[in-house]
């Protein structure tokens, strides 16, 4: 028998004994019913899986880019309603950044304010150690009073001086009419004359003397004045309404003349710089009316004022969007709005937050509803 018939031969399984192994021509070999149905698995080709992931990748990509580019399209065409003479650019709202420094060395005594206070214009936000001045000042206060008593006794020498005049002029009359009557010699009459002069001279000597010490007392007296200055310089104020953003410097820290403390904002100095090309740049005018929309306060309109206008020209910066790619070179406009709007607000000013200006380019442009019904929040 060949091999091939010994393998189409079935295999009677109760011949098998329990335990036992198989034949070594029929281990291979499973019986299967001729009936029996099974299923046949189909192996894919190994880059079906990986294209349909990419795919949705592609599509997901694709439904993001649809969904900004139509978003982009809205924001465009919502632009493109503005009636003619009213330019617009994007920008962030800032406010003027005011450094708090030292004006003299020394150790920081105490701080009174920290990040995020308002404060207001003259209050005080901390100290400089000042005990050498105060003894400067002390040693001063002791000179001017020294000044004083040096002057003093200078009018009274002048006092004494003058009564030396009047007694030496009295004995030279006396002796002048001694002499028209002879019962007084010439020599006396000199003699008399004499201490007349030295009287005369004493007494102007007193008044320099006098003048000396007064001069003398305002020196001191501007030593005590110029300590004073220094003490006040070491106390440290804000010098103008708003918020301290940045606390530099700790207490004991020792900082040289000019040594910075605090970094406030300026809340009544509140603009928004933005970009406009030539054509609408040339007709922005100074002192334009302008308005404010800020992307975290979409429906308040702000009412604000063209304060400043570049001269010249300058690169597109990369966070300006423009209308068209063509506007390489573009002008800064500085839209600010008014301080007294600002006044009693600064809680709500909050630098850095994005928006869009709006600026009327022509006299008799209307605002449109949304850019004038909010102006008085």
């Amino acid at each position: 028998m060949s091999e091939y018939s010994k393998i189409d031969q079935p295999i009677d399984l109760k011949e098998i004994a329990h335990g036992q192994p198989l034949p070594a021509d029929s281990r291979e070999l499973v019986p299967v019913r001729g009936d029996a149905a099974l299923p046949v698995p189909i192996s894919a080709p190994k880059g079906i899986s990986s294209r349909r992931w990419w795919f949705r990748i592609a599509l997901a990509l694709a439904l993001l880019g649809g969904a900004a580019g139509g978003a982009y399209y809205w924001w465009r065409h919502l632009q493109g309603q503005l009636p003619p003479g009213i330019a617009f650019g994007n920008g962030r709202l800032e406010a003027d950044e005011i450094d708090i420094d030292t004006k003299y060395a020394g150790r920081i005594a105490q701080l009174l304010a920290d990040e995020g206070d308002l404060v207001t214009a003259g209050q005080v936000v901390a100290r400089m150690d000042t005990q050498d001045l105060a003894a400067s000042l002390k040693k001063s206060q002791a000179q001017v009073a020294q000044a004083r008593r040096a002057v003093d006794e200078a009018n009274a020498n002048v006092i004494q001086q003058n009564t030396q005049v009047l007694l030496a002029q009295q004995e030279y009359d006396r002796a002048v009419y001694l002499v028209q009557k002879n019962f007084q010699t010439k020599e006396v009459l000199d003699q008399r004359q004499q201490q007349l002069d030295g009287a005369k001279a004493a007494l102007d000597a007193a008044k320099a003397r006098v003048t000396e010490s007064e001069h003398a007392l305002e020196a001191a007296t501007h030593d005590v004045e110029l300590y004073n200055v220094e003490i006040a310089d070491n106390t440290l104020v804000a010098p103008r309404d708003g918020r301290i953003q940045y606390r530099i410097a700790n207490i004991g820290e020792v900082l040289p003349a000019g040594g910075k403390v605090f970094a406030m904002l300026d809340t009544s100095y509140v603009y928004m710089d933005i970009y406009l090309p030539t054509e609408a740049a040339g007709r922005v005018k100074f002192g334009a009316d302008a308005r404010i929309v800020l992307d975290a306060y979409p429906n308040v309109a702000i009412a604000a004022k063209v304060s400043f206008i570049a001269s010249q020209a300058q690169f597109t910066p990369k966070i300006v969007e423009t209308q068209s790619e063509r506007d390489k070179l573009m002008f800064r406009i500085r839209v600010r709005i008014d301080p007294e709007r600002l006044r009693g607000r600064a809680d709500a000013v909050r630098s850095g937050l994005p928006g869009v200006a709006y600026v009327l380019t022509q006299n008799g442009a209307v605002w449109p509803a949304r850019l004038q019904g909010t102006t008085g929040q």
